[in-house]
């Protein structure tokens, strides 16, 4: 299967249920924006079969580390992973918990200007609080 390698890659073991949530995260025209509770559901509900909500942490974690996902933190009990790993920015929507790509050229130039001695900056991506 095509997904065997990425798991491997990831230092996972290709079971069926990795198998399938391979299927849901890549297997899909446009990328998505999720949490883990709402892979398990759409998983679930795609497949019409439970799946283990450890498993599928464990999974998206090691697909982070490779940069098979993005992880986009919210705030320090609220994440997001996106299948989209380029570099863009997002909205959050608070009242809709809900996170909506920005393109690079929806944002204008951004400077910083603090610098770190030692450190260099990788990437700037911006999250935009929206609400009502």
């Amino acid at each position: 299967m095509k997904y065997i390698d990425k798991l491997r890659n990831s230092g996972l073991r290709p079971t069926k249920q990795r198998l399938q949530i391979c299927e849901v995260l890549f297997e899909t025209e446009k990328t998505f924006h999720f949490t883990i509770n709402d892979l398990v559901k759409k998983i679930e509900k795609q497949l019409n079969n439970k799946i283990s909500l450890a498993t599928v942490y464990n999974t998206v974690h090691a697909f982070e580390k490779k940069g098979y996902v993005k992880q986009i933190p919210i705030n320090s009990s609220q994440t997001y992973f996106d299948t989209n790993t380029s570099e863009h920015h997002h909205f959050y929507d608070l009242n809709e918990e809900k996170l909506i790509d920005l393109e690079n050229s929806d944002i204008g130039p951004i400077k910083i200007l603090k610098k770190i001695n030692g450190k260099k900056v990788k990437s700037v991506e911006v999250l935009v609080k929206i609400e009502d």
